[in-house]
C-alpha cells in the first residue's frame, strides 16, 4: 500500500511540475497583460489599455493583415495536404510490405529532421526551379510539411478498417470510384478531420520555413509579424494581450472539442 502510494505521489507530482513548466510561463503572460508595462511589474496599475490597444493601435492594420495571411494560409495549405494525405495514405497501405515500410520511413523524414534543413532546402529548391515568390512557394512549402502529418492521423484508422469492406462495396454493385467515395472516405472521417486539424495548427505554428522562404515579397504571418516588430522594438505589452487572446481563443476551442467528443461518446 505505501510502495503504491508513493507511486500515485511521484506520478501526481511529475504531472503537475510538467504543467506548471509548460502553462505558468503562458498565466504570467496573461497576468501581465493587465498592466500595460514591459517590465513585469504593475506599477501602473490595473488597466486595459494594452487589450484596447490592440484596436486603436498604429500597428493594429498590420496586425490584421498578418492575422489573414495566416488563416488563408493555414486554410489552404491544410486543405491541400489532407486531399494529397488522404490519397496518399491509401495508396500506402495497399503497397507490398516491404514497399511500404521504405514509404513510410521516407514519410517520417519532414517529421524528424531539423526544421531548418527543411527550411533551406525548401529554399535552394525553389530557386533552382525559379518558383514565383510569393504565395506559391509559402503553400507549397506549408504543403510539403503538413502533409506527413495527416498521413500518419489517417494511417491508424485505415489499419482498423476490415480489409475486405471494399471489395463487399464491389461485390454490392459500386463502381471503384464510388466505393472510395461512399464507403472508404465516411470510415475514415474521423482520421481525416484529425489529419487537417493537425494541419491546420502546425501551418498557423510555423515560422522557420516562412520566415526563410516568404523573401521580399511583404508577406508577412502573425510568427513573422511578432518576430520583426520584437526585432526592432522588443516585446512591447501591446503583444502581451495578443498573445493571451490567442491562447484563451485555442484553449476554448479545444474545451468545446473535447467536452462534445465526451458528450458523444456518453450518448
Amino acid at each position: 500500500m505505501k510502495k503504491d502510494k508513493a507511486k500515485r505521489i511521484f506520478a501526481e507530482s511529475y504531472l503537475a511540475i510538467v504543467l506548471a513548466v509548460l502553462y505558468l510561463p503562458i498565466l504570467v503572460i496573461i497576468v501581465f497583460s493587465f498592466t500595460n508595462n514591459a517590465n513585469f511589474s504593475f506599477a501602473n496599475g490595473f488597466t486595459l489599455e494594452a487589450y484596447t490597444s490592440i484596436f486603436t493601435s498604429e500597428k493594429t492594420p498590420a496586425l490584421l493583415d498578418a492575422l489573414k495571411n495566416t488563416f488563408v494560409l493555414a486554410i489552404v495549405s491544410a486543405v491541400v495536404a489532407t486531399i494529397l494525405g488522404t490519397f496518399a495514405t491509401i495508396g500506402i497501405f495497399y503497397l507490398k510490405p516491404r514497399l511500404k515500410k521504405i514509404t513510410l520511413a521516407v514519410n517520417q523524414l519532414p517529421l524528424v529532421n531539423s526544421e531548418i534543413v527543411m527550411a533551406v532546402s525548401l529554399m535552394v529548391f525553389f530557386a533552382t526551379f525559379a518558383f514565383p515568390q510569393g504565395w506559391t512557394r509559402l503553400i507549397i512549402a506549408h504543403v510539403s510539411f503538413c502533409t506527413p502529418y495527416v498521413v500518419l492521423s489517417i494511417l491508424p484508422r485505415l489499419k482498423q478498417m476490415n480489409s475486405n469492406l471494399y471489395e463487399a462495396a464491389l461485390d454490392l454493385g459500386c463502381k471503384p470510384l464510388k466505393a472510395l467515395t461512399h464507403v472508404i472516405f465516411p470510415y475514415l472521417s474521423g482520421g481525416i478531420v484529425n489529419g487537417f486539424v493537425m494541419a491546420f495548427t502546425i501551418s498557423m505554428d510555423d515560422f522557420i520555413i516562412t520566415q526563410i522562404n516568404k523573401g521580399q515579397t511583404g508577406i508577412e504571418t502573425l510568427s513573422t509579424f511578432i518576430y520583426e516588430d520584437a526585432r526592432l522594438k522588443s516585446l512591447e505589452p501591446f503583444w502581451f494581450a495578443v498573445f493571451s487572446i490567442i491562447f484563451i481563443v485555442v484553449m476554448t476551442a479545444l474545451l468545446i472539442v473535447n467536452l462534445k467528443k465526451n458528450n458523444a461518446k456518453e450518448g
